[in-house]
Order: C-alpha cells, then structure tokens, then sequence
C-alpha cells in the first residue's frame, strides 16, 4: 500500500490560517461511511446527529507553551518544540535549523545542552529545570508550521480545548477545539454520555511519513490513560462516538491490548478493522498524513475522496483551525 495512494489536491485557501472568531460557529460535513451519502451542516447542530444513550469520547490533553526560542553562543537563532517527557525519560525538543552534539543554546537565563542528536530532528537536551517548566515560563502555542505565522494572543487560548485538564501535550487534539460547553450541555441535556480519557499528543504529529510504502511507517508512542469510568461507559454505549483521531487511536489501541495506561504507538491505516469506536468526529487533515490515513481506514478512502472533493467544492476549511466532518 503506498502512501501517495492517500493524497489529494490542498488548495492554499482552503486552508484556515486563523481560528474563527467565535468557537464553534464552523460547519460540519456529515458523511454516512455505509451509503457515501454528504450532509452539509453546522458543528452547532452536532445534537441532531447523536442519540440518548451514545457514549462521545474526549481527549482532555493540555497543550504546552511549547515552542522555545533559543540562542546559540555567536548569536544564531534556532527554534525549538518541546516534546513529552513520561518518568524517567530523556528530555527531547523537535529544532529547526542545525544542531550539534555538545551545542549551547540559551532561553533566557538558562543554559540548555545538546546531549545528542537523534535524526528526524530530534535532540535530547540536558538542562537545569524541566524543559516543560521552562517552556510554560518563556514559550509559545506551538501552531502547525503549515500556518506560517507567529502564534497571538488569541492562539493561546484557541489552541486548546475548553477542558483542557492535563498537561503534556505538544500539540493540540485539534478536532475538539470546535466544541464548546454550551454544546456539550445541549448533547447532555439530549441524554448523550460525555467521558473523558488522556493521550498526550507528541511526535507522530509533527514527522511526515518518509516511507514510501504505508506499512513500512513507524509511529512514535504517546503516553495515554483511560479511566475506568470511561471504560464502563463504553462498555454500556448505544455508540461509541470519537471525538477526534487521538480518541480513537487510544481506544483502539486498548481493544488491542487491553492497555489502560502506557506508550501508544498504533498506527491505522485502511486495513483495520475498529473494535470500539462506531463515529468519528473529526477535522479535515492533510494530504499523505498519518491521520488521513486514519480517516480512511474509518470511513473508506473512496468515500472520504469524494467527501473531501465536495468539501474544497463547497469551501470548507481545511486543517487544525478549519471546519469538521462527522463520519458516521
């Protein structure tokens, strides 16, 4: 299977560059995976889609202040991400422009090292205080670079959910940055269950496939928890709607192991046959990604081909910041 079998036209407009002025207020694509069949909605009228009884997942990741800028000894620049550190593990950063091993770099007052260089550009750094303590002390939102700006003011509070609970994310769970409490009172109020687990969004996000064969891809773990109480729903659900790709990876990957806690690195692609997750609430994602992928294997590349096709058709947003689609 390869990866450019999964690709299609992006125009650069279709792609949001801004969040919405107001959350929520973007449009929801509806597709039936079992007819093909596209209804063009609003992410507000997301209730008239879902039953009593259904069970709709939610990442409660916090995004870190993640991105350092840093300085070396003669002046140069380069910009770093930080990325989730669990236990005992080594603290990475993702850097643009060269690094070297035994390199210096200064955020503000503080010395960071280059203790290696692990390809892909990836560092492991060596420094006095965590790198995420640092990062919430000196960084910034750590926008998608397909935005090809600075993060504002505004991002740091549009670049993360309105639950956002837990902290260790790299990036934001984008298909939930849409959704708002007033909707998830009115989901309540219709007898729809809303649980919560954790996956902490980390590398797989930012690295492209460099295979060009789909099955020869490897994805980096991501630390997750699912509580039991959020598993007794499931147990329990009419349906078990996904808000999101991390959801669903983290619950496939526990119908897979068995797993509540640990390092997730599944990767789905079409193929898989999901055991838990039966919609899927999700953004618009880009051509030959590993999320893409996903979707595909959800709802079938034919049909999501051809719900994207109507979607640039019809001038949807694209991306973290853009619209939604619910396949179902």
């Amino acid at each position: 299977m390869l990866v450019s079998d999964y690709n299609y036209d992006l125009p650069e407009e279709r792609i949001a560059k801004f969040p919405p002025k107001e959350r929520g207020s973007t449009r929801l694509l509806v597709l039936d995976r079992s007819t093909g069949r596209i209804v063009d909605s609003y992410y507000r009228d997301l209730a008239d889609y879902l039953d009593p009884g259904d069970v709709l997942v939610l990442n409660d990741t916090r995004v870190m202040q993640s991105r350092l800028f840093a300085t070396l000894p003669d002046g140069r620049k380069r910009e770093l991400v930080v990325l989730e550190k669990h236990g005992d593990e080594p603290q990475r950063v993702m850097y643009r422009g060269k690094l070297h091993k035994g390199d210096k770099l200064f955020v503000s007052a503080e010395l960071l090292l280059v203790k290696e260089i692990l390809g892909n550009g990836i560092a492991e750094i060596e420094c006095k205080i965590p790198l995420a303590e640092l990062a919430e002390k000196c960084g910034t939102v750590p926008l998608p670079p397909y935005l090809h700006r600075d993060a504002t003011s505004n991002d740091k509070k549009r670049y993360q959910t309105v639950w956002a609970k837990n902290m260790g994310s790299a990036a934001a769970p984008t298909a939930s940055l849409n959704m708002t409490n007033e909707l998830l009172e009115k989901l309540q109020d219709k007898g729809v269950i809303i649980k919560y687990l954790t996956l902490h969004v980390g590398l797989g996000t930012f690295l492209p496939i460099r295979s060009d064969r789909i099955e020869e891809h490897k994805m980096h773990s991501e630390w997750f928890h699912i509580p039991e109480d959020t598993l007794a729903a499931i147990r329990d659900a009419r349906r078990v709607v996904a808000l999101g790709t991390t959801v669903a990876r983290t619950l496939e990957y526990f119908a897979k192991t068995g797993k509540t806690q640990g390092e997730d690195d599944i990767f789905i692609y079409p193929g898989f046959e999901f055991k838990i997750v039966d919609a899927l609430l999700t953004n618009f994602h880009a051509p030959k990604s590993t999320v893409l992928m996903l979707a595909s294997a959800f709802a079938g590349w034919d049909n999501l081909k051809n719900a994207y096709q109507h979607a640039i058709s019809n001038d949807y947003n694209f991306l973290s910041y853009g619209d939604s689609m619910f396949i179902c």
